[in-house]
């Protein structure tokens, strides 16, 4: 596992016995569908092992990182149920331990100054680009020793150039990577900060991590990183590279494919935390035929060696699927609070809560299911709709008003004995019992479609549903 060399590029990886991962998103936006996903499979990884789970913030890039972005980035992890271990830790916080780690490398040759100019490094640019090759920058103070005073420089690793590295990655399996395509990356700029490099490659030793579980856009990351572990001595981690998701057209997940961010799926398209979680799961990872896995159920199954090579293709329907699933299994009082919170002001959760054996088999997310109860608490006469318009025309009214004097002879206002008042309607009428419960549904609802009609007037109680009924009825 981890990493082998030629020429002594890096360190082989320890025997970890304690698994620790981490997940360290940059605070420059919302938390992603990708980072998600990475960190859900971190999460797994750790706690099936018995491990410890770290989150670290890499707010380094000072003008972007922002604290409404951290913000997101914590409620999401936490509305996925993706707790972390200790305090989180703040990258930008340990520069000064960065470049402490990049000083005492130039003191043991491992790194060097380089006093190169802007122009000498864009003539090699433009050198790489007209011979149509990438820009490995070969400085010319990686061996001089006649460092000019008072002049500025950038500290650079003296990576290794003969030879050639290979990571044994826990999902990609064995890559190579010639040393010669190696560049001598930056690890302090001009002005003594540290760079994302080095900064992680600190951090993850400083955390003990053991496994670094992330996308497979850092595999090349690795490979530049993996020398600086060599330099300071320190133990490299398992590797863990895991495909990127795709959108449906098989282009990497973007805006142009709709919601990227956690908590447009929470709040624009009404998902539940364990339906994404368990579609998240499924994307790229699998057990057996299993579908519908619970938390508990992928501690105890997630390993890497199920991680597939291939891209994921991210597919709404199937999430939307999934989520109706879990809108189903899950508590009415749960939901009832959540379609209150969507509704704002004083919405009554015990109706809402009462409501929800009959509203959540016909939703697959919260927008349809908060959408489903309008009729509650529509104020009258209500506002009929287009679709359910034609079925309060007609004979319409005349059936109402027998409807309306069936139903208020009901003692008991329970399905069964609405049920039967409406069946008889329909029977002395001589039609079917659809071509009375169709008007009544209008009437009461102002749809064409809806619950079961007799659950309807159940919710609705006598003097609502009566009154709704009356307001149709023939003068």
């Amino acid at each position: 596992m981890g990493a082998t060399t030629e020429r002594g590029a890096a360190a082989a990886p320890a025997n970890f016995t304690d698994v620790v991962t981490r997940f360290a998103p940059s605070p420059t936006g919302f938390l992603h569908i990708g980072g998600a996903r990475t960190a859900l499979f971190n999460w797994l990884f750790a706690r099936h092992h018995g491990g410890r789970f770290l989150l670290r913030i890499e707010d380094t890039d000072r003008a972007r990182s922002t604290q409404p972005a951290i913000d997101a980035i914590l409620a999401g992890m936490r509305w996925l149920g993706l707790d972390w271990d200790g305090d989180a830790v703040f990258q930008f916080a340990r520069a000064d331990r960065h470049a402490e780690v990049a000083h005492a490398m130039v003191v043991a040759g491992h790194a060097y100054r380089c006093y190169m100019t802007a122009d000498e490094i864009a003539a090699q640019r433009a050198a790489a680009q007209t011979a149509k090759q990438p820009l490995r920058i070969r400085s010319p103070w990686r061996d001089r020793t006649d460092a000019p005073a008072d002049l500025p420089f950038v500290v650079r690793l003296r990576a290794p150039q003969e030879g050639a590295t290979t990571i044994e990655d826990r999902v990609q399996g064995p890559v190579t990577v010639q040393n010669a395509e190696l560049d001598d990356l930056v690890l302090l700029r001009s002005d003594g900060t540290p760079t994302y490099m080095l900064a992680v490659v600190v951090d993850d030793h400083d955390m003990g991590v053991t496994h670094v579980i992330r996308g497979d856009d850092h595999l090349n990351n690795a490979f530049r990183q993996l020398p600086i572990y060599s330099a300071n001595g320190w133990d490299v981690p398992v590797h863990a590279h895991i495909p990127l998701i795709h959108g449906s057209d098989g282009a990497k997940l973007s805006k142009r494919h709709g919601a990227v961010g956690i908590e447009a799926y929470r709040d624009e398209l009404g998902i539940l935390p364990e339906a994404l979680g368990n579609y998240l799961l499924r994307l790229g990872w699998g057990h057996g035929d299993a579908e519908i896995i619970a938390r508990d159920e992928a501690v105890k199954w997630f390993d890497l060696g199920a991680v597939g090579k291939s891209p994921s293709r991210f597919d709404l329907k199937k999430l939307e699927n999934l989520n109706g699933h879990y809108i189903r299994e899950a508590n009415d009082a749960r939901l009832a609070a959540l379609v209150a919170g969507r509704l704002g002001g004083q919405a009554d959760t015990a109706l809402l809560t009462a409501a929800m054996p009959a509203l959540k088999p016909r939703a697959a997310n919260l927008i349809e299911l908060t959408d489903a109860t309008g009729f509650l608490f529509a104020a009258r006469p209500l506002t009929i709709d287009e679709a359910a318009a034609p079925l309060l025309a007609g004979e319409a009214p005349t059936i109402l008003a027998d409807l309306h004097a069936a139903l208020d002879a009901v003692d008991d206002w329970d399905t069964e004995a609405l049920e039967a008042a409406v069946r008889g309607v329909a029977e002395a009428r001589g039609v079917k019992l659809g071509q009375a419960a169709q008007p009544l549904r209008a009437a009461l609802t102002g749809r064409k479609t809806s619950p079961g009609i007799f659950d309807v007037l159940v919710l609705l109680g006598r003097e609502e549903s009566l009154g709704r009924i009356a307001d149709r009825m023939a003068a």
